[in-house]
């Protein structure tokens, strides 16, 4: 069956009687959207402040590849195993977007025995937070070119407006727009662009916030551009946006609550792109579920170079997070990729392909245990195309390391596919404090931060960026040197070019642009050519996905 179908068929119980039996989360603090997903309230989330933390277990993965890696799939697996042997445990994940669900994904909510449900829900427009963050994004572009409109009291450069408009859709037609056409009335000509949602600074934002206060000083704290005299910053405070703006998302700042295929609770909030984010889900959300349970899992976007690195130099370093161990998810599939198998051949037992798209692995999981000192559990996400062969080899290679390897079949048979797994977890978390090193300190200047990733972790030779690129790092270093990095960097490998597989070392990283977000408290370091709207591919997920007549969804995968 496909995804939605297994979904589908679901026994699903009232989240209300799930979450006070399992958590005894009182119903008052709970807003049912529906009988299966809910909102915990913020006071309750409050309420649990001085309870002692669980464990938390981070999931990320190899560089992606058309072939698939599986890190939500392996979340949810993993955290039904953990509650299968007896251990509290709640999962955290990313909500999806609906760019990539009707482009190339088709559906983000993990796969076969292994999803969290309602998975039409989830995966279509949830409980509104997207929404709420497009609607709050661009409320702050309208009143920029209001208030320009109506005489721009404070001299706000047209030509200098940083903040672009938003839309939870790839549509590569409007990355760069004309607006205010058609005379006077309908306000100042001049260029603008779309981003994706889940690019928005206001993601970030909600996914960094601790409290309200927060989320309201934060937005408050944005740099929408600067005034005439070209070095003058101007904030959305000065606009006085961001009471509204932060009325607007009142409920999306809510963690959200479902349930996996098993009944086991997850916590589904936020999904900031993981190029130009930070790509993780919401820190309250990650918060509440250790303070709720045992042992947290969650998930960082793309692979380890991208969603682990600002899960653990961004989120962790904001938060005060600490996790215990981390999984590495791969396929046997998505080695011999990296080893330069076409696609159309990954289902053909290949040796010598899986020896030489390892080294992707082995870089990741090198970066993971020596650059921040976590101890990590090599997950191989089963297929069954995947040979004895290969496994065999994988295995081999993994322990020769020094790294427990361990193939679960959750995709297949759900917890008790990932079982193995769990203990293998089990066999560190609890036995070691948490903790991990940051890749760099705080004190580093800003260039030198970029430095440490692109070399440490990247495997490049240097840095290179434009005289103009280097003056405005310069500039960002006087008041925002303390700031941590967001690299936006193709997922598809550790340079900039997409098509280099494997473990690429002795490049140059070349930073393209460097962008402030003052409200989210990160710089973004753009290298090479990074989009924020995505376009949809040649044939786009959004012809299969369908509805029938009784309101049965088909074709979300």
């Amino acid at each position: 069956m496909s995804d939605i179908e297994i979904a589908q068929q679901a026994k699903m119980r009232p989240i209300i009687d799930l979450a006070g039996e399992k958590f005894a989360i009182p119903a008052e603090h709970l807003d049912p959207y529906g009988h299966y997903k809910a909102k915990i309230s913020l006071e309750y989330v409050n309420s649990l402040k001085d309870k002692s933390d669980g464990k938390l277990i981070l999931v990320t993965a190899i560089s992606p590849t058309p072939a698939g890696e599986g890190k939500t799939t392996t979340t949810v697996g993993l955290g039904d195993a953990l509650n299968r042997l007896g251990k509290k445990t709640i999962m955290c994940l990313r909500e999806p977007s609906l760019g990539p669900c009707f482009g190339v994904k088709g559906g983000a909510a993990g796969g076969g025995y292994s999803q969290v449900v309602p998975m039409e829900d989830i995966n279509l427009h949830f409980t509104g937070d997207f929404h709420a963050i497009g609607v709050a994004h661009n409320l702050l572009s309208a009143l920029i070119d209001n208030h320009i409109n109506h005489g721009n009291a404070l001299n706000i450069d047209p030509r200098r407006i940083q903040w672009k408009r938003v839309i939870d859709m790839n549509d590569r037609a409007l990355r760069k727009i004309t607006i205010g056409q058609g005379g006077v009335a309908n306000g100042f000509l001049r260029e603008d662009g779309f981003d994706i949602v889940v690019a928005s600074e206001v993601m970030a934002i909600l996914c960094l916030a601790t409290s309200r206060a927060d989320l309201k000083a934060r937005l408050g704290r944005i740099v929408i551009g600067y005034k005439t005299d070209k070095v003058t910053p101007v904030y959305a405070s000065d606009l006085n946006a961001h009471g509204a703006m932060a009325a607007l998302l009142k409920d999306a700042i809510k963690p959200n609550l479902v349930q996996t295929l098993e009944n086991n609770l997850a916590i589904i909030h936020g999904g900031p792109f993981a190029n130009i984010a930070h790509g993780c889900n919401t820190v309250t959300a990650t918060k509440t579920a250790l303070k709720l349970a045992d042992y947290a899992v969650t998930e960082a976007g793309f692979g380890a170079d991208l969603g682990a690195e600002k899960f653990l130099d961004i989120k962790c370093r904001m938060s005060g997070l600490k996790p215990s161990a981390v999984v590495l998810v791969a396929t046997v599939r998505a080695l011999k990729f990296h080893g330069g198998v076409a696609k159309d051949a990954l289902n053909v037992e290949n040796l010598e392909a899986l020896e030489a798209g390892f080294a992707n692995l082995e870089r990741h999981l090198s970066n993971i245990t020596n650059h921040y000192g976590l101890p990590c559990v090599v997950c191989i996400n089963h297929f069954s195309f995947d040979s004895d062969a290969e496994i065999a080899l994988l295995q081999q290679k993994c322990e020769a390391l020094g790294a427990k390897c361990v193939v679960s079949k959750h995709w297949a048979h759900g917890g008790a596919g990932a079982e193995q797994l769990a203990q293998a977890v089990l066999d560190i978390v609890d036995h070691r404090e948490p903790g991990f090193s940051y890749v760099y300190d705080d004190e580093l200047p800003l260039l030198g931060k970029i430095e440490a990733i692109a070399t440490k972790l990247y495997g490049a030779a240097k840095v290179s960026a434009s005289p103009k690129v280097l003056s405005e790092i310069k500039a960002l270093q006087a008041n925002y040197g303390h700031f941590p990095i967001c690299m936006a960097k193709t997922q598809m490998s550790f340079s900039t070019n997409p098509n280099a597989k494997g473990a690429p070392s002795g490049h140059t990283v070349e930073i393209s642009e460097v962008r402030l977000a003052n409200g989210a408290g990160f710089i973004v370091a753009i290298a090479g050519d990074m989009m924020t709207m995505p376009g949809l591919p040649k044939v786009p997920a959004a012809e299969r996905i369908d509805i029938s007549d009784d309101g049965v969804i088909s074709g979300l995968f």
